[in-house]
């Protein structure tokens, strides 16, 4: 039996209270409190998440733009110094073999940010096709991360620096930022449908620093956030996941994130060709959001059907803590991805109608 891996901050989990998983090889807390209540902290106050488990990949030297260009789906190009972009990278086919953020630290130095359980697939497939003058170093175990989320997250991060958070906006970063005698990159990208930071810094750091900014966003009801409540607010902002809405199997475009592919980039990247055929030809399949008619929840992989016909299956569903509705994401074919369309989703031993609807379900 392998040992779970375990973040810098698994000690302090019991001081917190939290519920510790299995997940994806991580033991990592999916709650502190309740699902729900933490849920509700992060859209009307803040809080405060380990995500210290994603994996981290520098990328460093002369050809690291070219080289960065040929294995992103995005253009790389476009980054200025202090900014991040969302993007993934492909098979020849089309399929995800990750999403993931780069951050442009200067000239010749990126960082990426990776899904943890795909730390060691991504760095093996950028050693695998990498070309030019770039150095990859897979650096996850020196550095943690925490996430401070929601409408109060810029309010209590501030009160631990003299650095002007208001200046780092949307997809940007700020690096070397003291908060309170701890160095760190801080970023804005978020992954709850919040405003918010995330932190990077050296791992023997994190515990200090967690315990730092709960103390400090006490008065303010920051509290400690699980992979619950993550994967409820990511799911209500659709927020894709990869293994569920992005796979080997589901190209970025059928996911929805066709804004992360650039086709029409003067680089060659790979799986450019397969993804332009797919926009070419129409994608076949398509992510839409789907509501419950009828009473039941619709989880992952459960099918979904039209007129007996299976059309695809869903990525991700619950009750939304936020609009107490019965929601999912689902993969399905492109003729029956139209809004208002009534579809039916097996549950269990039934098959319970539902409806084809806008996402987000959430917006700020």
């Amino acid at each position: 039996m392998s040992t779970l891996q375990r973040t810098p901050l698994f000690e302090l989990y019991k001081e917190y209270g939290a519920k510790v998983i299995d997940f994806g090889g991580w033991e990592l807390p999916v709650q502190f409190s309740s699902i729900k209540e933490e849920h509700e902290a992060v859209r009307t106050k803040a809080g405060l998440f380990d995500v210290s488990h994603m994996g981290e990949v520098s990328v460093k030297g002369p050809g690291a733009l070219d080289f960065l260009q040929y294995v992103m789906t995005n253009d790389v190009s476009k980054l200025k110094d202090g900014g991040a972009q969302y993007t993934a990278m492909c098979y020849e086919d089309g399929g995800t073999v990750d999403d993931l953020l780069v951050y442009k630290r200067a000239d010749e130095d990126y960082l990426l940010v990776v899904n943890a359980a795909n730390t060691e697939k991504d760095y093996d497939w950028l050693v695998k096709n990498k070309k030019g003058d770039v150095e990859i170093k897979n650096i996850s175990d020196d550095v943690a991360q925490l996430a401070l989320q929601g409408p109060v997250a810029e309010q209590v991060l501030q009160k631990l620096t003299d650095y002007n958070l208001s200046e780092i906006g949307f997809f940007k970063f700020a690096e070397d930022v003291d908060l309170d005698g701890t160095n760190a990159l801080v970023s804005r990208t978020g992954y709850t449908g919040e405003d918010g930071f995330e932190i990077y810094c050296d791992s023997q750091d994190a515990p200090t620093l967690w315990k730092k900014i709960l103390e400090t966003g006490k008065e303010d009801g920051v509290q400690p956030i699980g992979l619950g409540a993550r994967d409820t607010l990511r799911f209500e902002a659709r927020l894709a996941l990869y293994g569920q809405e992005l796979t080997a199997e589901i190209s970025p475009l059928e996911a929805g994130i066709g804004f992360a592919v650039k086709v029409k980039k003067e680089a060659d990247f790979i799986g450019k060709e397969a993804l332009t055929k797919q926009k070419e030809e129409g994608l076949k399949r398509k992510l839409v959001g789907i509501e419950m008619i009828e009473k039941g929840i619709p989880r992952t992989h459960y099918e979904v059907f039209k007129n007996d016909e299976k059309i695809g299956e869903v990525t991700t569903g619950t009750q939304s803590p936020t609009l107490g509705k019965n929601l999912g994401l689902a993969i399905i074919n492109t003729e029956y991805a139209e809004l208002g369309t009534e579809v039916e989703v097996q549950v269990r031993k039934r098959r319970l109608k539902a409806e084809v609807v806008k996402t987000p379900f959430y917006k700020r």
